[in-house]
């Protein structure tokens, strides 16, 4: 007796756009994860970690003694080694951080230009794998909002890229609104090309739960500069219709100025919540990138909002 066929459903249109994110995402990850380890370990040995002094079981450093501090602080054994001075033995501060990540990877993520060698996508995925790897090997726990709760785990690069291929969502402009950990810092990379105030929503929610946070917004130099001629047309990398703005050089100065407006926009945004703002042009190193960024998670540094090139 034959058996009744059911016709295989096609996947909705959606789905099939997801795993063929997924997949194109999974044929890039092994060399954007090797270039994150070879960044991490380049800048490691350079860079100040996240210790600090504070309570603890833990032994850190003699210092100097200076006047005005408690007497009994002072290590009478290390301080009998030394006929010219006293020393304190400072113990590390224990109240691990925790760090969440959002990585963008909407369609506007996508874009590169001749100007540089790299998308904005992959840039971004690069500082993030990388800016891991650094923090948990300074003892913090990094996540990814919404997609994974904070590690300590060395094999942590492994584990978010794990998370970013089972991301259901990967073209959301703005990270889900969740509550972060205590003692949590944010940190959001993407091109940050929504509106201020779209931007904004976000951003209350998240500094209303008590977290600090880093804004680092990847640039293209193209989108900076507008080097073009002649009659052009703009091709949205969502696959919109063309829009057609005539001649460029008459339409570059309104676009610098408006570029200029929004990224004013934003670095007042991140100072009214006590976030940094920190611009990366893609045809610049990473390293650039990390090196300020990890200025900013340093011990005293606080979030003061800045605007720096990287």
């Amino acid at each position: 007796m034959a058996q009744l066929q059911h016709p295989v459903q096609d996947p909705a249109p959606q789905t099939r756009k997801i795993v063929a994110e997924a997949r194109t995402l999974a044929s890039r990850l092994p060399k954007l994860m090797l270039d994150a380890r070879h960044i991490a370990s380049t800048l490691s040995p350079g860079l100040h970690g996240r210790r600090r002094a504070g309570p603890g079981e833990t032994f850190w450093q003699f210092r100097p003694f200076t006047a005005g501090e408690p007497a009994q602080r002072i290590d009478w054994r290390r301080s009998a080694r030394d006929d010219t001075r006293l020393f304190i033995r400072d113990r590390e501060w224990e109240a691990a951080h925790t760090l969440s990540l959002w990585i963008d990877r909407s369609p506007s993520m996508a874009f590169k230009s001749g100007l540089s060698q790299v998308t904005k996508e992959d840039r971004a995925l690069t500082l993030g794998l990388a800016l891991a790897q650094m923090l948990v090997a300074g003892g913090e726990k990094v996540g990814l909002i919404g997609l994974m709760p904070p590690l300590a785990s060395r094999h942590i690069i492994e584990r978010m890229a794990e998370a970013l291929l089972a991301d259901r969502a990967p073209s959301a402009e703005m990270p889900e609104i969740l509550p972060l950990p205590a003692r949590s810092e944010g940190i959001l990379i993407g091109d940050l090309l929504l509106p201020p105030e779209t931007i904004a929503t976000t951003l209350t929610t998240l500094a209303a739960q008590g977290a600090l946070g880093h804004l680092i917004r990847i640039v293209d130099p193209v989108e900076e500069t507008f080097p073009f001629s002649g009659e052009t047309e703009l091709v949205e990398t969502a696959g919109q219709a063309p829009f057609f703005i005539g001649n460029a050089a008459d339409f570059r100065a309104r676009y610098i100025a408006h570029m200029a407006g929004h990224d004013a926009a934003l670095r007042m945004l991140a100072a009214r919540h006590g976030w940094t703002y920190q611009i990366h042009h893609t045809d610049k190193p990473a390293t650039d990138a990390l090196r300020a960024l990890m200025v900013r998670l340093s011990p005293g540094q606080g979030s003061a909002a800045t605007n720096l090139g990287a």
